[in-house]
C-alpha cells in the first residue's frame, strides 16, 4: 500500500472551530474599534496566530510593538479558550469518527496538523484524541501555513516519506503547505477555491477511502 499516514487540519475539516476563532477575533477587533466582517473570516482561516493579528491591525493600519502583538495574542487566545470548554462530541463533523475508525482498519497512521496552539485541547473536548498517533500544533513550529513545516514535522515524527502520506485540508494555505510537503492533497470545502488540491470533497462523509488509498506514491 503506498499511502501509510493521513494528516488532518483541525479547523474546518474534523469541527467548526473556524468560528470560535472568529468570534475571539471579533472581540479583540471590537476593542481596538476595528469591524470584521465575511471577508475577514475567510482570509483568517488556516493561519497562525501573529499572522493573524498583522491582517487585522493591517486593515485599519494600526502598529504595535512586538511585545504588544503578542500581548494581544494572547488575549485573544484567553477569549478563544473560554469558548471552546463548551464544545463536546457533538460538535464533530459527520462522519468523522468513522472515517477515523475505518483507517484504523486499514493499519494508517493519522496525524492533525493545527495552526491552534490549543488543537490537542480541541481534540479531546471531541473525545477523538485516542485516534490519533501524532499531534503538531504551533507550539511544535516555527513557521506557519503554506510552510510546509507542520505537515513535515508530522510525517518526521512517523519516520515516514512525505511521498506516502496525504493532508486534509479546508483552506488554502493548507492546501499549499501539503503540496510544498512533498504530499497529495484532499481538499475539503468549494472545488474551485481549493483547486491546487489533488482531490475536493464537500465533506469528511464524501470522502472516497479507496480511491485515497489506492494512489501511487506521488514522490519519495
Amino acid at each position: 500500500m503506498s499511502v501509510k499516514a493521513i494528516i488532518f487540519d483541525l479547523d474546518g475539516v474534523i469541527t467548526d472551530t473556524a468560528k470560535y476563532h472568529f468570534q475571539a477575533w471579533q472581540t479583540l477587533a471590537n476593542e481596538l474599534d476595528i469591524q470584521l466582517d465575511e471577508n475577514d473570516h475567510e482570509a483568517l482561516k488556516g493561519i497562525d496566530r501573529l499572522a493573524s493579528l498583522e491582517l487585522i491591525l493591517a486593515k485599519a493600519s494600526i502598529c504595535k510593538t512586538e511585545k504588544e502583538k503578542l500581548q494581544l495574542a494572547e488575549r485573544k487566545n484567553q477569549y478563544y479558550r473560554r469558548l471552546i470548554q463548551s464544545m463536546g462530541p457533538k460538535e464533530r463533523f459527520a462522519g468523522v469518527e468513522e472515517f477515523l475508525m475505518a483507517l484504523r482498519q486499514h493499519g494508517i497512521l493519522i496525524g492533525l496538523a493545527s495552526s491552534s496552539k490549543n488543537a490537542g485541547l480541541v481534540i479531546e473536548r471531541l473525545s477523538l484524541k485516542a485516534y490519533f498517533d501524532y499531534i503538531a500544533d504551533a507550539n511544535k513550529i516555527k513557521h506557519g501555513k503554506p510552510h510546509p513545516e507542520i505537515f513535515l514535522t508530522v510525517a518526521q515524527a512517523f519516520n515516514i516519506a512525505p511521498g506516502h502520506c496525504i493532508g486534509v485540508e479546508d483552506a488554502v494555505a493548507g492546501v499549499r503547505a501539503i503540496k510544498a510537503a512533498g504530499m497529495m492533497a484532499a481538499g475539503i470545502g468549494n472545488k474551485q477555491v481549493l483547486k491546487e488540491a489533488d482531490w475536493v470533497f464537500s465533506s469528511i462523509i464524501n470522502m472516497n477511502l479507496q480511491e485515497i488509498l489506492s494512489v501511487k506514491v506521488f514522490c519519495g
